[in-house]
């Protein structure tokens, strides 16, 4: 919660990659699913930078609450896409399946 999702992907990637193949499980559909989870974090406290941006182009009377109640139905449609791609894998396998074949 504290580092941007560059620096969360430059410490954590190396290290779940090789744990992640090994399992068995589809590495694009684990950076699908890690893609989605920081674009989640964007809109979520205690960083919510897309909430701070959006409270700087405010006009002054919307206040940080207004924000953080208004973004909550965009969070909730993020954690049930995540929740999607991770019961039914083929929502994210399916355009690169077809781009570069299986």
């Amino acid at each position: 919660m504290f580092l941007d999702d560059f620096a969360i992907s430059f410490i954590t990637v190396p290290s779940f990659v090789p744990i992640v193949r090994d399992l068995g499980f589809d590495t694009t559909w684990f950076a699908v699913l890690f893609v989605l989870s920081m674009q989640s974090a964007y809109l979520t406290p205690p960083f919510g930078y897309n909430l701070f941006y959006m409270r700087s182009v405010a006009p002054r009377e919307v206040s940080i609450n207004d924000i953080y109640m208004a973004a909550l139905p965009f969070v909730l449609l993020q954690v049930l896409g995540l929740a999607l791609v991770v019961i039914f894998p083929q929502i994210a396998l399916w355009l690169p399946g077809v781009l570069f074949g299986p």
